[in-house]
């Protein structure tokens, strides 16, 4: 960020785009800039779920969003051509890892070669100041340790889904290395960072065999929640809380590139990472009903434990996380109980939750 400038002064006007818009976290992110007065452009294939938080937010009256395939560079490259972003943050992908076993190629393709379509068109754009590529705290070489993993540590993945994450990493590096070198920035002016972060939760997101919404969708429907794995421990965060690194690094990317042009954890606290069994307990017990059948079914291989270690984005960057395990799985009922009650809101109680976010210290 310019020196004395705050994140109020620094977004509006801003154009920006956002790769995989019509998703999640990308649609909570397209909120916020849109709350920032940013100029969004999105660009992204149709939403992935039905429900979706881009369409019950009306995202479509708020932002220009383009309908299209990071694979098609032709396509992505006239995109960024008309529209000119100054700061760019990418978040299409394939983002879960139980279906990357049933669909690896495409998983790979998406996170693999989409990124390189997308560092490309910057590359050939020109013009991009800040460039943030969302990866996935999976993209680390996991070896079920009980520290954090520092932004230092080998990459590498079991499953598609964590390797095609690492490898996007790797990928990034190179084009870094290659074209956007950190020694030439006041010759080519672009700073690209990676950003690596997992287990977000909140309100809107319906992916499917993802666990707090499967949660939350059987508390509405009145059915048993079923967990697999329930002793497996996660550190969990609300996705606004990613999304506020990601904001951050890219403000001190389009500032001074030098200083920040590499890869950064955002993750929560220790007290943030517990049980899956007691995930559901908490949110049962907020939602003030429901019953858990515990199970250890077999099934594809998961990591039991993955910790990162933010001290970096915490000295470097002034990233801290803001909210508790409770204040977020609170958040996040709180959200679906009023979109239950009214769908035409879940833009309003988005944003309010994305205003009262921005006013705690």
């Amino acid at each position: 960020m310019l020196q004395g400038t705050t994140a109020e002064q620094f977004w509006p006007g801003k154009r920006v785009l956002i790769t995989g818009h019509t998703g999640f976290k990308g649609a909570w992110l397209s909120l916020w800039l849109h709350a920032r007065q940013a100029r969004v452009t999105g660009y992204a294939l149709a939403p992935p779920t039905v429900p979706s938080l881009f369409e019950a937010a009306r995202l479509s009256e708020l932002i220009d969003s383009r309908t299209g395939d990071v694979n098609d560079l032709k396509h992505l490259q006239s995109v960024m051509d008309e529209t000119r972003p100054e700061v760019v943050l990418h978040l299409a992908a394939q983002s879960l890892v139980r279906p990357s076993y049933s669909a690896p190629v495409e998983t790979f393709a998406t996170n693999i070669m989409g990124t390189v379509h997308l560092l490309e068109a910057v590359r050939n754009t020109g013009g991009v100041r800040a460039v943030v590529i969302v990866t996935s705290d999976k993209c680390y070489e996991n070896r079920e340790w009980i520290w954090g993993y520092r932004e230092n540590e080998s990459m590498g993945g079991h499953d598609p889904y964590s390797a095609s994450k690492g490898c996007a990493e790797l990928v990034t590096a190179a084009w870094r290395r290659s074209f956007f070198p950190v020694e030439r920035w006041p010759e080519h002016g672009t700073a690209v960072a990676t950003a690596r972060a997992g287990n977000v939760i909140g309100g809107g997101d319906w992916a499917l065999d993802r666990l707090v919404p499967d949660i939350v969708g059987a508390l509405l429907a009145g059915r048993t929640i079923v967990l697999r794995n329930p002793g497996s421990v996660r550190p969990w965060q609300h996705v606004l809380e990613p999304l506020g690194g990601y904001l951050r690094l890219a403000e001190r990317l389009f500032a001074d590139g030098t200083a920040c042009a590499e890869a950064w954890n955002f993750g929560p606290g220790r007290a943030s990472e517990v049980t899956v069994g007691d995930l559901a307990q908490r949110l049962k017990t907020l939602w003030g009903s429901g019953t858990i059948e515990l199970t250890e079914a077999q099934g594809p291989h998961e990591a039991g434990l993955l910790r990162l270690d933010t001290t970096k984005a915490a000295t470097r960057l002034d990233w801290r996380p803001r909210l508790g395990l409770d204040e977020a799985l609170a958040l996040t009922v709180s959200w679906h109980r009023r979109h239950a009650a009214d769908p035409a809101d879940a833009r309003q109680v988005t944003l309010e939750q994305i205003a009262a976010f921005e006013a705690r210290v």
